[in-house]
């Protein structure tokens, strides 16, 4: 099954005309014709089945024939990430994340960081290509970029319902994610810069509820700490 993406549909939609981009792929490079079935999601949990009614590289349009919903996790995943200097290391956790299943992305901005602006709309772009590969009906949230104060705020001024953990790299008595990980419980995990995060980052998170944990005994880059986390917390999750 190919999934396709449009996040204006509902479960009562009966046509829908794809855009641009969407239509030249449908007509151009997978070559659908009048009549052929598609399968589309609104990244809101639903997967529709539909039926092409005119096929054209600038507009396709097709007649939803089905609905169905896919109930959510009862858990969900936060990650907050400093961006990587290189931007494509950060668009690689992006798509990868993605695919392995995450609910929110907050890139955040530390002290030590080394890129401080980000191209949001790529990265979405990015985080539903992704979706579509994986068949995941929800699309995961992408926050706009947060400096660690701000975010550390933000969750503190709010009611917490999940599981806070920061993965650095100080010398100080730390967990293993997998074992502070209770199961089926959301979580927020923080992943800092190439410096990674500064002592009063660590001290602020500290005294905010998070707890320190290890990522394991490797020094492990943005990108692949973030992954190594992700994987961790759904794997810990289907045992």
């Amino acid at each position: 099954m190919q999934l396709f993406y449009a996040p204006d549909l509902v479960e009562t939609s009966k046509e829908y005309q794809f855009d641009k981009e969407e239509s030249r792929h449908i007509h151009k490079v997978l070559r659908k014709t009048i009549g052929d079935s598609l399968h589309i999601t609104n990244g809101k949990g639903w997967i529709f089945e539909a039926k092409i009614l005119a096929s054209d590289a600038k507009q396709c349009s097709v007649q939803l024939l089905s609905s169905t919903f896919k109930n959510p996790r009862r858990y969900r995943l936060h990650m907050a990430v400093a961006p990587t200097k290189m931007n494509d290391r950060f668009e690689w956790f992006l798509e990868k994340a993605t695919e392995i299943g995450i609910d929110e992305i907050t890139p955040i901005i530390c002290d030590h960081s080394e890129r401080k602006v980000v191209k949001l709309e790529r990265y979405e772009k990015i985080i539903q290509s992704a979706a579509k590969q994986s068949l995941n009906p929800y699309l995961p949230v992408l926050h706009p970029p947060q400096s660690f104060s701000d975010l550390i705020g933000s969750v503190s001024k709010q009611a917490v319902n999940e599981q806070l953990f920061i993965a650095h790299c100080e010398d100080q008595q730390k967990q293993t994610l997998q074992q502070a990980i209770e199961k089926q419980q959301s979580a927020l995990i923080l992943i800092g810069p190439e410096g990674d995060f500064s002592p009063s980052e660590i001290i602020t998170a500290l005294a905010n509820d998070f707890k320190a944990v290890s990522l394991g005994d490797s020094r492990l880059r943005t990108e692949t700490a973030a992954i190594v986390a992700c994987h961790t917390f759904a794997l810990v999750n289907q045992i």
